[in-house]
């Protein structure tokens, strides 16, 4: 399925939404962000069949941010920055963080500015070798923004999130790996066989588990000790009344593989 800027692949359980305007090396501008709702609304009508999506970019990088060159939306209009944010930025990043199955994130390439908040959104994320992350806005006088101010932090640390936010120098993907902030690296060559292993690997597991535990550790960054005990038993409710639940346990009890169909 074709957007502006931007596609949509199925390969059975996986949709793969590719960011594909390789001209600016996948820089986000308002029209791709409108593309990108336009494929969130077509997954939406397929959750019963989409059980992981995969996040990647076209050609040689992942995404490189915002498109300087495209700030003016389709009726022509310059929007400030922050405009952006709220009305095209944001609401793609809320349905990313509330989306219904696992995320994977299949870094190819530069993740710089807004790109590489992109690409931290994946519940796991790898990364071809040559790729690599930048904090990019302070190069062109801005400041960290699409969330990375708080994702960051709560992944590497403090001292280096402000370290790569007020330098701007590069992560080699071999770093990245190294603090934390990714899960795996792989030869670029390897990067796509990887992806699909692991997505259908995820699509073929027990959803709505994999969907609650997204949400678990989502939410346990702002609850309590005591709220936290609260929602995993609240959620562990739901999971116990699942169909995955009644076939994980009859295989275990059998000694077969699972079949779980997401219900």
């Amino acid at each position: 399925m074709q957007f502006k800027h931007c596609r949509l692949e199925f390969d059975g359980p996986v949709a793969t939404l590719v960011l594909d305007h390789q001209e600016v090396m996948n820089a986000v501008s308002m029209d791709m962000l409108a593309g990108l709702t336009e494929a969130m609304d077509a997954i939406d009508e397929k959750r019963d069949e989409v059980r992981c999506l995969v996040i990647t970019g076209a050609g040689k990088a992942f995404c490189t941010g915002a498109n300087l060159q495209g700030r003016n939306d389709t009726s022509g209009k310059r929007q400030s920055a922050g405009t952006s944010l709220e009305t095209g930025f944001h609401p793609f990043l809320r349905r990313l963080r509330n989306l219904h199955c696992p995320i994977v994130s299949s870094v190819n390439g530069p993740a710089a500015g807004a790109g590489m908040s992109f690409a931290l959104m994946g519940d796991l994320i790898v990364c071809a070798r040559s790729s690599y992350f930048l904090q990019a806005f302070r190069r062109i006088g801005l400041v960290p923004d699409c969330g990375s101010t708080w994702i960051l932090p709560r992944l590497i640390g403090k001292a280096r999130s402000v370290e790569l936010s007020l330098m701007g120098e590069r992560l080699p993907a071999e770093k990245a790996l190294e603090w934390g902030l990714v899960n795996r690296v792989v030869d670029d060559a390897a990067l796509a066989e990887e992806t699909k292993k692991l997505a259908h690997d995820l699509a073929n597991g027990p959803t709505v588990a994999l969907s609650l535990i997204r949400r678990l550790y989502w939410e346990s960054e702002n609850n309590s000790f005591e709220e936290q005990l609260d929602l995993e038993q609240q959620f562990q409710r739901v999971a116990g009344r699942s169909e995955d639940f009644k076939e994980g346990v009859g295989a275990f009890l059998e000694k077969r593989p699972a079949k779980f169909k997401g219900r």
